[in-house]
């Protein structure tokens, strides 16, 4: 069964094997890294459209990463197939969604706005990095990278979908 791309929302992503034993190291995308935990199920796959269902028969958290294994995924060569493919849940399985927080789906997609109200690009992705996320932002002549933090972004709206970055022109 491969599951509709709007139902599914992404929480994790697979880097890569550690042992023998089929035991994978997944970067968790979620405030609420703690679900690995409990979580029976993913879909998973390189993109939502292609994501099929996957049974968690272990799980642990350590260094920030989740450590999971699956059914069916006991050598290291079957694990090794699995890393950066993406994890994700049902929207119906989503923790409800915090006051002034976005979930990234609802940012990807985002026209930006520069200082002077001009449209610069559109959000293509949210990328996970150690300190915190950043924004791929898709412009006419390529793609600028912004840190997703409050000295660079002056607004969201996730109702108008768009976002502003007055100093944008200082990442170009």
């Amino acid at each position: 069964m491969v599951s509709n791309m709007k139902d599914l929302w992404l929480t994790g992503t697979v880097l890569k094997p550690r042992g023998l034993k089929g035991e994978l190291k997944v970067l968790p995308v979620t405030d609420f890294p703690d679900r690995f935990l409990s979580r029976t199920e993913y879909f998973a796959g390189r993109q939502p459209e292609t994501a099929v269902p996957v049974a968690v028969t272990g799980a642990k958290l350590a260094g920030g990463f989740a450590w999971l294994f699956f059914e069916g995924i006991r050598c290291r060569e079957k694990a090794q197939d699995m890393a950066g493919m993406h994890l994700y849940i049902e929207e119906k399985e989503c923790a409800p969604r915090q006051e002034n927080r976005a979930w990234l789906h609802e940012l990807e997609g985002m026209k930006v706005f520069g200082c002077d109200g001009v449209e610069v690009g559109v959000v293509n992705a949210i990328l996970p990095m150690p300190a915190h996320e950043v924004y791929e932002v898709r412009t006419g002549s390529g793609t600028v990278l912004i840190p997703a933090i409050d000295e660079f972004i002056a607004e969201i709206s996730l109702e108008g979908g768009y976002m502003v970055i007055p100093r944008f022109d200082e990442f170009l």
